[in-house]
């Protein structure tokens, strides 16, 4: 059963819930029974050995839960001599037997179910005699991991969510990212890293602050098992919506991982790891989501701790803090000696480019750009997250860049790279192939320049497209066919964009057109600037501001001068400039052979109708 097919078979509990639930109640129940019938899938094989090893710890005096830990194979347990289809067989005692069996999970497990709220839902559908109904459902759904991967499950999870935020009106897209996004993002983080992390025995650190339903964290941990089964990746992570936050810890909990490493609570006010260093981040954070609930605290930190803190380099608006997430992991990463830390973080296109030299904004881009932190930005094509159709942005970030990319950025084009989807999933329409995924790993991985040739065939429609790296020669075209060439991956130095805001005055002038002189102070004898006349000139940091100056300027107003105590250094990553292919627009001949082919048929078709 696939993913769609299984989210709609449970999906079909609704139509036990309707009239009894409202629309925006049903993930209180189906949620919280999905997590229920996974755990109960998990322990079936184990459970005969736990409840033998109980029987036999009686009366020892011994605490049980380690040996029980031991006999069930996972970091959870359950001593009930019931599982849901046992619960079947006493339809009258439903109610006493499920909650019977709830209590015999370990703590753990049951702080889960405290936080669904489940003991209020089961009393309400047992009042409204839909509990025995709804639980044979589940019972006869198969969760097993043989059956369904954790990938898989968590695909599950969020595309229940999706539903359920629909319904409620809220923001679906806050909750998770697209499972092909999410494996775009693992191999990019790791690509540089395969010959370190096949090493026997290795233990590496992995951490989301906005971890959701744990999606980024179960998927890097298995690429980690795929790649090297030895291997450990120890994971932690911080989420704020209390269902996604239930289901990540259970989640954890079949993948063997402490779920103690995942705290409840936002993380830009309550950080849940002060002072923790990371060697792996992942983080999809709400995209143009004000920060204003938040703002007393944040500003508190900034100003008290400055770069003590997670937020020295400065401040972005208050509607949007995505860029304050992007502070929070350059926090948690290791500084060079130490081994370094690298991030991946799905942006929007605002944090590229928003606000001039001086703001906020820009001087977060110039911190991560001068310290040389960054080391590539691949643009996603439109329609890819289920809330929104915008453009969204991967950042690689990185406190131990490899030699050929120091002081340097690469930029790879991906937004061409989609196949459309056989349904929308809200606003997703598009998704990455594998294909797509390995082609994007691999142009980040060469740190080379590339171009994307589209071979088009006479009648202008497209047959292929190749990957033409720097130095590789572009496919031949077919007869009376085209190939169009356009930058696909391109490399700069960092301060390629890093430019200067310099103040341009002209001299104030009074009724007779003389120049006003000041009288007094240390600029006495010098001309008055004229506040109208004022202007700016961005100056590229990779050009002399004086010689600029000369050519762009003075020729145009030969009584200016620059203020340079007024000049500022901003940063702005413009992509899609660096992109940006020019295409010649046709000829007026052939346009005008076109305009008389049209008139030709109309009028051909007028005389038709005289006649």
């Amino acid at each position: 059963m696939n993913n769609q097919a299984l989210s709609a078979f449970i999906w079909s509990v609704a139509d036990l819930l309707r009239g009894d639930y409202k629309q925006s109640d049903y993930g209180k129940v189906i949620l919280p029974f999905t997590v229920l019938r996974r755990l109960d899938c998990v322990l079936e094989a184990t459970k005969p050995a736990v409840l033998k090893e109980l029987e036999a710890r009686k009366g020892s005096g011994v605490n049980p839960e380690p040996f029980l830990l031991r006999k069930s194979a996972q970091s959870f347990y359950n001593t009930s001599k019931l599982d849901l289809k046992a619960l079947m067989g006493d339809a009258d005692h439903i109610r006493q037997n499920l909650e019977k069996y709830i209590q015999g999970f370990s703590a753990q497990v049951l702080d889960i179910f405290e936080r669904f709220d489940f003991a209020v839902q089961i009393d309400k559908l047992a009042k409204s005699g839909l509990l025995y109904q709804v639980t044979e459902k589940f019972a006869q759904v198969n969760l097993h991991p043989e059956a369904v991967s954790n990938d898989q499950m968590g695909a599950i999870f969020e595309e229940l969510i999706r539903r359920f935020a629909e319904l409620s009106n809220e923001t679906a897209g806050e909750h998770f990212t697209p499972r092909e996004v999410i494996h775009l993002m693992v191999d990019l983080l790791f690509v540089e890293d395969n010959d370190i992390l096949t090493k026997p025995g290795v233990v590496r650190t992995i951490y989301d602050p906005t971890a959701g339903t744990g999606g980024m964290l179960s998927v890097a941990g298995e690429y980690l098992a795929e790649l090297n089964p030895k291997a450990r990746l120890t994971m932690y992570g911080q989420e704020l919506n209390v269902a996604s936050y239930a289901i990540c810890m259970a989640d954890m909990l079949i993948m063997g991982q402490d779920v103690a490493n995942i705290v409840f609570g936002n993380t830009l006010s309550d950080d849940g790891h002060a002072g923790a260093k990371f060697d792996y981040m992942l983080s999809n954070p709400p995209f143009g989501v004000e920060w204003k609930k938040v703002e007393k605290e944040v500003r508190r930190e900034a100003e008290q701790q400055g770069y003590n803190g997670r937020f020295g380099p400065g401040l972005p608006r208050v509607s949007d803090g995505s860029l304050l997430f992007l502070m929070h992991l350059l926090s948690k990463m290791r500084p060079f000696k130490d081994g370094g830390s690298r991030f991946g973080i799905v942006l929007n296109g605002s944090p590229l480019f928003t606000g001039g030299a001086g703001s906020g904004e820009s001087e977060i881009r110039r911190y991560v750009l001068e310290n040389d932190l960054l080391e590539a930005i691949i643009a996603l094509p439109i329609d890819m997250f289920y809330n929104t159709g915008i453009s969204t942005y991967v950042w690689i970030v990185s406190s131990r860049k490899p030699a050929p990319r120091r002081g340097k950025v690469q930029l790879i084009d991906a937004s061409g790279f989609w196949r459309k989807m056989r349904k929308s999933l809200g606003s997703k329409r598009k998704e990455l192939s594998d294909d797509h995924i390995t082609t994007i790993t691999r142009l980040f991985g060469e740190f080379r320049e590339a171009q994307l040739a589209t071979v088009l065939d006479a009648d202008g429609k497209e047959i292929a497209r190749h990957v033409v790296r720097d130095g590789e020669v572009a496919p031949s075209a077919p007869e009376g066919g085209t190939v169009k060439l356009a930058p696909l991956s391109r490399i700069f130095p960092n301060e390629e964009f890093g430019y200067r805001t310099v103040t341009v005055e002209r001299p104030l002038r009074n009724e007779k057109g003389n120049i006003v002189k000041t009288e007094k102070g240390k600029l006495k004898g010098k001309s008055q600037p004229d506040a109208s006349l004022r202007d700016t000139e961005n100056v590229p940091l990779t050009e002399d501001v004086e010689a600029y100056f000369v050519r762009e300027v003075l020729p145009h107003a030969k009584d200016a001068w620059i203020d340079h105590e007024k000049t500022k250094v901003g940063y702005e990553i413009p992509f899609n400039r660096h992109f940006y292919v020019f295409e010649p627009p046709r000829s007026l001949v052939d346009i005008d052979a076109d305009l008389k082919l049209v008139t030709d048929r109309i009028k051909a078709m007028i005389e038709g109708l005289a006649a």
